[in-house]
């Protein structure tokens, strides 16, 4: 099962996250550091609240899964994994390196507790929506996660997902979208017309939430509030974060889809995060 009844906060945890994933980010020199600080709080509230896993048995049947389907995005869930127990903190140093267990895009043949090989974008949660019908007909009664971003709702597969998710009445399915309103081409806002996003998903039958991402309070009420559920229909929470979110003078930068880290930087950010480190 997982720690969360351990002493250790929820805003510890992140803090932790953050700094697991500065120190990969250090090794390479680069990586997704912008998204792993903004979406912290979200997997802290996912591995230490929402989910039932076993740390020494990633395989373990009874399991929550998690789908990252933002391949990029491993080092935030390495960092969360390296917290949870689930992966050795001192392969931290071996992040992105030839044969690591840590490549620098999730695969699940590489790393346990890394459910699905994540991208192409848009395909996640189609295959979360599979897998929560497969555990509907094994009458298995886990909960299927799954971490999407907001460029992927550009995707048609992604609707199609939705929509089946709908057809077969998933009630075990969560989908977790990180609304940081950045991917590669520039802004998520101006890549296609939006329309505010809960409204979209509850016209194709889902139960929404809109929350503050970085508001661990919100999102722990969020969290539960998608598993407590009574409808059947599948769940969806959207979670609005800040990229860089817990380093200021990152914060403060021109943001964009990958944010540049000059070397001696990784250092300065580890020292403001130590500075802030919650009590």
């Amino acid at each position: 099962m997982n720690v969360s009844g351990s002493n250790v906060s929820l805003a510890q945890r992140a803090w932790a996250i953050r700094r697991n994933a500065l120190l990969m980010g250090e090794v390479q020199g680069q990586g997704y550091i912008g998204q792993a600080l903004g979406v912290a709080d979200v997997l802290a509230v996912s591995y230490f609240h929402a989910l039932s896993y076993r740390a020494d048995d990633p395989e373990w049947e009874g399991r929550d899964r998690f789908y990252l389907s933002i391949g990029h995005y491993a080092i935030a869930l390495y960092a969360a994994m390296i917290e949870a127990g689930i992966l050795p903190e001192d392969e931290i140093g071996t992040y992105g390196m030839d044969d690591s267990r840590m490549p620098m895009s999730g695969m699940a043949a590489y790393t346990p507790g890394m459910e699905i090989t994540g991208g192409s974008l848009g395909h996640g949660l189609g295959i979360a929506v599979g897998a929560a019908l497969g555990l509907k007909r094994k009458k298995n009664p886990a909960f299927v996660y799954n971490m999407l971003s907001d460029g992927e709702l550009g995707e048609g597969s992604t609707w199609e997902a939705v929509m089946s998710a709908v057809q077969w009445k998933l009630d075990n399915l969560i989908a977790i979208v990180d609304f940081n309103n950045q991917q590669a081409d520039g802004a998520t806002t101006h890549a296609l017309a939006q329309v505010p996003e809960a409204a979209k998903w509850e016209a194709f039958g889902w139960f929404a939430q809109t929350v503050d991402g970085n508001d661990m309070d919100a999102v722990v009420a969020a969290f539960d509030a998608a598993r407590a559920h009574e409808g059947a229909q599948p769940r969806v929470i959207i979670c609005n974060t800040k990229m860089c979110k817990g380093v200021p003078f990152l914060e403060d930068r021109e943001i964009t889809h990958f944010v540049r880290v000059e070397p001696d930087e990784w250092a300065k950010a580890l020292a403001i995060l130590d500075e802030e480190k919650p009590q």
